[in-house]
């Protein structure tokens, strides 16, 4: 903790409370609705309020960010309009520009900004700077005089290793594969030569094992800068403690995608222990002919020899150092950066799973809330108060219970749940939770009642937004829609198949799932919103949809929309579940692509979490044309079935494109 406030400039106070702060924007990151993340524009840490802010398009998905626990920010490019411009920019690069070295989306600024190094420019430079500029307002350059590179210089986190005869790396961190045998994660540009001798002293000296075992265990590509070292030699122990130089000890309890705003530290064996916070994520990098994509960029200093060291959010790994500067400076600008690349994918790539500490970590829950009651009720809403827990570190934040289900967190000691139905009974629960995850029991039951709903309110909702189907089986039909606005609060929404209502759903909830429908049929619905005077919004849009023949069961969900797959990018195709419980261990994926080359094809799927699984890997000799369906099983699946899946292609080579036809999931 002194540490991180030394490299701030705040007190130690401050930067535990900071720590604090954005470990409950993940946990609210994580917690968003399907529907609400599908629509995001990008997400923040925003370290002056303490909260995470989620950028939205349109005043109903700001609302229900809102509901959510998140600051909303409305802009003008969705996520899938920053992702044309991105893909339009590597268009435009090509194999490369001179002087241009890295491109994604600030989603703070809601653009995408291309960085250019105005000492490297040509001629060429300045034709790519014109073709850009009629991308619009969307793209912006960032000109600096210098940029960054991939470091080389002269078992904890940030110790060295040197690879063979070549100068020293730094160790990122500490796994074991699925034997149970040692591993090292570290940087793809330090393990990039097959079955090389690694040590733990210069001068080839005591041996640690063989880096890039096969000559499939290094990537330094499109793809990410990752790589492992097999630790073969017995005098050699694993730790999660992180060399922290000098500095309070850190033991690393897990794993953490890091998001803009949060601040980071690393290790390595150069600059040490330094922190900063994340500028971009997901942002392409260019080094001369390499481009990597899907980095994360950082305040923070960094030099040669720190490559492959681990980088943390608070004690959970994030990534592996990749690149930086020539030099530290303050206030860097974008050429100044330090560059990782986020450690999950290295994690599922090669089915590793990190060496964390065990019993060195708060395990102790707060205390149960005291004297919780309620304080005012209305038609549709109860404001709850109680008292605070204690804890031996400290408290959070509350969860809020209406019976078994999470109505809303907050970090005070009240709330308000609204969207309840008038004159009705409900009973409410909170419990207290700290930064480590540890929750308390839950307060007494508080019994509320609304107020009866009266004549005063006499305004419908709006209508439900883009209604869609989601999902379709032979007897079920998932759909989805954009929230409803209404005066006091919109208490539901019902879904009609002609004018029979078939479903409802209850409060904030924009999916529901109609079943007992026939195979292979065709069925048109509508939604309509309600509030809790019986005031009825105006039916959508009819949405139209087939069920599918035969007995395809209930947890098959497809996307038929055409994404077409272009040289060295990448697509996302969604589809949005709504079924309950866990999803299967191993799921079954059903993929239809037109392309000449399914080698250079990398393929991810990606759970309502945000966490990926590897489904197929690029390589191989040859072209080999795909042109249909394709099954594949992911094993090894931890989520909930809820919630919207992604797909992920990569294209990795030249001189082909295709298309993503359809694709299913059966959860």
């Amino acid at each position: 903790m002194a540490g991180l406030a030394a490299h701030l400039g705040i007190s130690p106070d401050q930067a535990r409370k900071q720590l604090l702060q954005q470990d409950k924007a993940h946990r609210v990151a994580a917690s968003l609705p399907g529907p609400l993340k599908s629509q995001l524009a990008g997400q923040w840490f925003d370290a002056s309020t303490g909260k995470l802010t989620v950028a939205v398009t349109t005043k109903a998905a700001a609302a229900a960010a809102r509901n959510a626990g998140a600051e909303p920010k409305l802009v003008s490019r969705s996520r899938s309009e920053l992702a044309g411009l991105k893909s339009s920019v590597r268009s435009l690069v090509g194999k490369g520009v001179p002087g241009v070295y890295g491109w994604g989306a600030d989603v703070q600024a809601n653009v995408i900004t291309v960085d250019v190094n105005t000492s490297a420019s040509t001629p060429a430079t300045e034709g790519f700077l014109t073709k850009l500029a009629k991308l619009g307002d969307g793209v912006r350059v960032v000109k600096t005089d210098s940029q960054p590179h991939q470091q080389g210089g002269t078992l904890h986190t940030g110790d060295p290793w040197w690879p063979g005869t070549e100068s020293n790396c730094s160790v990122g961190f500490n796994a074991t594969d699925a034997s149970g045998a040692k591993q090292l994660l570290t940087a793809g540009h330090c393990t990039n030569d097959v079955n090389q001798p690694a040590y733990g002293q210069s001068g080839q000296l005591n041996k640690l094992g063989t880096s890039n075992v096969g000559g499939t265990h290094s990537v330094n590509a499109l793809e990410g800068d990752m790589g492992v070292v097999a630790i073969t030699e017995p005098n050699w122990t694993q730790t999660a403690a992180v060399n922290t130089w000098g500095q309070p000890a850190i033991t690393v309890s897990g794993q953490q995608e890091a998001m803009v705003g949060d601040t980071v530290c690393h290790s390595g064996n150069t600059s040490h222990w330094k922190c900063g916070t994340v500028k971009y994520t997901h942002k392409d990098v260019t080094y001369g002919s390499l481009v990597i994509g899907d980095l994360t960029w950082t305040t923070a200093c960094s030099l040669g020899g720190d490559s492959g060291g681990g980088w943390l959010v608070g004690d959970k790994a994030t990534g592996l150092h990749d690149g930086g500067p020539s030099q530290c400076v303050d206030n860097p600008s974008d050429d100044d950066m330090s560059i990782f690349q986020p450690v999950g994918e290295a994690l599922q790539k090669w089915n590793l799973t990190l060496v964390t500490g065990g019993g060195g970590g708060d395990t102790q829950a707060p205390t149960a809330p005291g004297n919780p009651r309620s304080t005012t009720t209305t038609a549709n809403s109860v404001s709850l108060a109680w008292d605070a827990s204690t804890d031996n570190v400290g408290v959070t934040g509350y969860d809020v219970y209406n019976g078994s289900t999470l109505a809303t967190s907050v970090a005070g000691t009240s709330a308000t749940v609204s969207g309840l139905s008038a004159d009705t009974s409900y009973t409410f629960t909170i419990k207290a939770k700290d930064a480590a995850g540890n929750v308390s029991p839950a307060s007494g039951a508080v019994a509320a009642r609304t107020q009866p709903g009266g004549g005063s309110d006499d305004e419908p909702p709006t209508t439900p937004g883009n209604p869609r189907s989601t999902g379709a089986t032979s007897s079920t039909v998932t759909l989805a829609w954009d929230a409803s606005v209404d005066n006091i609060a919109v208490s539901g929404y019902d879904v009609l198949n002609g004018a029979t209502v078939v479903t409802s759903v209850a409060g904030t909830a924009t999916t529901a799932t109609v079943t007992g429908l026939t195979a292979d049929t065709a069925y048109s619905f509508s939604i309509q919103a309600k509030d809790a005077a019986g005031n009825k919004s105006k039916p959508t849009v009819a949405v139209n949809v087939r069920t599918q023949p035969g007995s395809g069961g209930g947890r098959t969900f497809t996307n038929g929309t055409d994404y077409p797959i272009l040289d060295y990018q990448y697509v996302y195709s969604p589809v949005t579940s709504n079924v309950t419980g866990n999803a299967a261990t191993t799921v079954t994926l059903a993929i239809t692509i037109r392309h000449s080359c399914s080698e250079d094809l990398g393929i991810s799927l990606f759970d309502p979490n945000g966490k990926a699984y590897p489904v197929k890997y690029s390589g191989g000799s040859g072209c080999t044309p795909w042109s249909g369906p394709k099954t594949f099983t992911v094993p090894g699946v931890s989520s909930p079935a809820g919630g919207t899946w992604r797909l992920r292609v990569t294209d990795y080579g030249p001189g082909d494109t295709g298309t993503l036809d359809t694709w299913s999931i059966t959860l």
